[in-house]
């Protein structure tokens, strides 16, 4: 049995959990949060709301707040699993009674991005990104809702514009959807659509520029990669490695 749980610096995720867990057996109990989970490895039996229902790797399962479920190992081995807890700015409460009826999703587009999500926790920019998408293909899922068509041709250079003028420091997601009168949604969507690629990976290949810049002028990678607005040394060898196909030390060699 191990566990790990961590506060991310993004908004609208309260929580992240991942558990390999083989004797432990959840008693009934509520949570104040949604709770996506992704199965790695074997299967869980729960009851929701009094139903009996299973999770199984193939999906992805949200269980919703306020509604009373427990949790056990469905196979002796027992199972891993990775879990967001996401409060109700993400999803809305007047979902609850749709995620009680059908909890586990079968829906490969969807468990990938909820995996890339949990890969790019430590961006904060590039995880809320992604968030929006996931909320947006969820409530697909409860609601029978279409992608929204953004009608103004503007937003996606302003958001480019947004962009570079915060470089290295950033900015949020939702600071620039509300500076932009938009949704977040409304932004990743409108600024792939217009440059061919997510506005997290715009940002990412503006501080992989800057940091290409100081690695030349002589400044060590440690220090180059709080300089370009990396989260640290790693975070900036694998962004850079991706771009560039090389290391920053390597580079300057």
């Amino acid at each position: 049995m191990s566990s790990t749980a961590w506060k991310p610096a993004v908004d609208g995720i309260k929580e992240v959990f991942h558990a390999h867990f083989t004797t432990h057996a959840y008693p009934a109990h509520t949570h104040d949060a949604w709770t996506l989970m992704l199965l790695d490895d074997g299967a869980v039996r729960y009851e929701l709301d009094r139903h009996e229902h299973g999770a199984l790797v193939s999906g992805v399962t949200l269980l919703p707040p306020h509604v009373t479920h427990d949790g056990r190992s469905a196979v002796p081995t027992g199972f891993r699993k990775r879990v967001l807890y996401l409060d109700d700015s993400v999803l809305p409460l007047d979902l609850i009674g749709k995620a009680v009826d059908t909890p586990m999703l079968v829906d490969p587009l969807l468990r990938q991005r909820v995996h890339q999500l949990h890969l790019a926790l430590e961006d904060p920019f590039e995880a809320s990104s992604r968030l929006a998408l996931i909320a947006e293909r969820l409530k697909h899922h409860f609601e029978g809702a279409t992608a929204a068509v953004y009608a103004d041709p503007t937003l996606a250079d302003r958001l480019r514009d947004l962009l570079d003028a915060s470089v290295p420091a950033g900015i949020t997601l939702a600071q620039a959807a509300a500076e932009l009168q938009t949704s977040p949604t409304h932004l990743v969507r409108a600024f792939s659509k217009r440059f061919g690629l997510p506005p997290h990976r715009y940002l990412t290949g503006r501080r992989v520029d800057l940091a290409r810049g100081y690695l030349l002028e002589g400044h060590g990678a440690a220090e180059v990669a709080v300089m370009a607005g990396f989260h640290d040394q790693s975070h900036l060898t694998r962004h850079f490695r991706r771009v560039l196909g090389t290391s920053p030390g390597r580079f300057v060699r």
